[in-house]
């Protein structure tokens, strides 16, 4: 296993009217965060922001390259970017004690934080497919050019993780400097991370090794 230092690039925010950031998805555009009660867009750029909608948002937060998927306590809304309308929804599989969500392989794969685990899910039914287990707190989760990573926080210590899909194994870890929490993750698909700063209502961007 690799162990490394995150090398963090970029830090956007805090934002105003944000308490905290839930969860984060990109859209190929844009930077897509979860606030109470809030989606917002911003500049991957520069972190302006570009626009908003008003739907709960509690938790992680998708994209399959149509729709947003967001979680909203016990529930995943199906959501039209363009009207913010929840077109439909499913039961979350941790029934509220969700976080981290990632949209691959025609499946939504779904964090449940204190269970230390995550759920590949049916998106349109909500059935679990399959549960792979980690040892920690499980605070965010994306896919990477076709890897699986995710975030962890647990005794104010957090890292980013790029686990053996199928067997959960670790195979590499990037260690946040103290004091610096992640509330969720996304790829940009390339090179780069894109995490929730929790409370600080910041997001950050990390470069993703090669």
């Amino acid at each position: 296993m690799r162990r490394a230092a995150a090398e963090i690039i970029a830090e956007f925010g805090p934002f105003d009217g944000v308490d905290a950031v839930h969860g984060v998805t990109y859209d190929g555009t844009s930077v897509w965060f979860a606030s109470d009660g809030r989606l917002n867009a911003i500049a991957p750029a520069d972190g302006a922001l570009r626009r908003a909608l008003d739907v709960p948002a509690s938790a992680g937060t998708a994209f399959d390259g149509t729709h947003l998927y967001q979680i909203a306590g016990d529930r995943i809304q199906k959501i039209d970017p363009g009207s913010g309308d929840v077109l439909s929804s499913i039961p979350a599989p941790g029934g509220g004690a969700d976080s981290g969500m990632a949209w691959a392989e025609g499946s939504l794969w779904v964090g449940e934080a204190r269970a230390r685990c995550i759920h590949q899910v049916d998106p349109e039914t909500g059935a679990v497919l399959r549960t792979l287990a980690s040892n920690r707190f499980v605070t965010g989760v994306t896919w990477a050019g076709g890897e699986l990573w995710h975030a962890t926080w647990e005794d104010d210590t957090c890292d980013l993780r790029h686990i053996d899909a199928g067997t959960g194994e670790v195979l590499e870890v990037l260690e946040m400097p103290a004091g610096v929490n992640v509330s969720g993750l996304e790829s940009d698909g390339a090179d780069l991370f894109f995490c929730g700063g929790a409370r600080s209502a910041t997001i950050r961007t990390v470069r993703r090794p090669r």
